[in-house]
């Protein structure tokens, strides 16, 4: 019995314990990877593909339709990512809790960008992106658990500059296949599609990791495993502080960059609008790569967060303020360089933040699933914002003054987290 229970605690401490054992290059370059696979999944169609498929098919409402196709993608976003997380927690695989899930997820994230390559209406795409957000969600369930399940502190700021730095390079990445190399919209989904599973592989079949042994694995009970969604942040106030936080950002982000096409063609007269997406986002991204990395090293040595955060809030602020007050072609590149540069200090350090204030380690991909649902809500709220704004609240400058406000909320909140530095 004491051989057992030894057995037992051993079990405990792989798959539970709060990580100590420094992660290798080789592993956070793979799970950048697999990060980078589903950020150019889902962030290319939202900025090109779909703007451009609905605009063929609806050019006299593409607007409504470009909300209503990424709204309900949203929506599912917002259910799947914390579900897939929960079951990952669960999974008892001997492959580990995280990568069935990645790939599986990546499996199917890929047939629904297919689908949707081949839809000639507005409810057509809108179900095609629906399958694609459900496959993509659930693989970015398995790629964001990881940091949480096997970075130590001391590491966690850099290797979340890393993987979050996937978010910007995916966009750079495939707005470069999908407007360069090659032709027409449906080719550039397949592409993608197929990306995403060769991206996710490295990771999946090369890292291993512990087992979550059946006996450690609760019974499961439909009204617990329900409940278990609402984490209350009268209990774990730092939890639900640091869910808000996150949600305003993204927010703000979201208003800002969902319009962006559109932007460039009406208010800017931007000739090429697809081509000036992908410059703003070169840019965006090459000063995002500049702050990251840097400043996840900075964090981690002087284990710190908050005040990066609140740095990062001001730095984007500032950047939706420009556009909203000039709308010219320098303008939106200055605003491109420095929003870059804000949000990479964001992506180092909110991550790292977050994996500090989860409630329970054997919960932790349903956690950051419910967290997550902070990335993906602004998607569901930002088109039901943003339309009525640039109708009756000055147009793009309405739009992106309430895009700054937003963002500078949210990062004053992050000083109501009391249990990180």
């Amino acid at each position: 019995m004491a051989h057992a229970a030894e057995e037992a605690a051993e079990d405990v401490a792989a798959v539970l314990a709060e990580p100590t054992v420094p992660v290798k290059a080789g592993w956070t370059a793979s799970l950048s990877l697999a990060t980078l696979a589903v950020f150019m999944a889902f962030m290319t169609p939202i900025q090109i593909l779909l703007p451009l498929q609905l605009e063929h098919i609806d050019p006299h409402d593409k607007n409504t339709a470009l909300s209503l196709v990424t709204g309900l993608g949203a929506l599912v976003a917002v259910l799947a990512n914390p579900l897939a997380g929960a079951w990952s927690d669960r999974t008892t695989s001997r492959f580990g809790r995280r990568r069935p899930w990645i790939v599986g997820g990546a499996l199917t994230g890929a047939a629904g960008l297919v689908v949707t390559a081949s839809q000639h209406t507005v409810a057509g795409v809108a179900v095609g992106w629906c399958l694609a957000q459900l496959g993509l969600n659930a693989m970015l369930a398995g790629v964001t658990t990881p940091i949480a399940d096997r970075v130590p502190l001391t590491q966690r700021a850099v290797v979340s500059g890393w993987t979050g730095l996937m978010q910007s390079v995916g966009l750079v990445l495939g707005a470069l296949i999908t407007t360069l190399l090659v032709t027409g919209v449906g080719a550039g989904y397949v592409t993608l599609a197929v990306l995403t599973v060769a991206l996710a592989l490295p990771f999946a079949l090369r890292q291993t990791e512990p087992v979550l042994p059946r006996a450690l694995r609760p019974a499961f009970d439909a009204r617990a495993f329900a409940r278990s969604f609402w984490v209350s942040p009268r209990r774990h106030p730092d939890f639900g502080w640091a869910w808000l936080t996150r949600f305003l950002i993204n927010l703000g982000n979201a208003l800002g960059t969902l319009y962006l096409f559109y932007f460039l063609a009406d208010a800017v007269h931007y000739d090429d609008p697809g081509t000036g997406v992908l410059i703003l986002t070169v840019v965006y991204t090459l000063c995002a790569a500049l702050t990251a990395v840097p400043v996840g090293v900075l964090s981690d040595r002087a284990g710190r967060r908050k005040g990066f955060v609140v740095l990062c809030s001001l730095v984007m602020a500032a950047a939706a303020l420009l556009l909203a007050l000039i709308h010219t072609w320098p303008s939106a590149l200055a605003a491109a360089a420095v929003l870059g540069g804000g949000y990479g200090i964001y992506l180092a350090v909110d991550q790292a933040l977050v994996t500090q204030v989860l409630p329970a380690a054997a919960d932790r991909a349903k956690d950051l699933g419910v967290i997550n649902i902070a990335n993906s809500g602004p998607q569901v709220l930002a088109p039901a914002l943003a339309s009525p704004v640039i109708a009756h609240l000055g147009g793009y400058t309405g739009l992106y003054g309430v895009a700054a406000l937003v963002i500078l909320v949210g990062g004053l909140l992050v000083h109501r987290i009391r249990g990180v530095a």
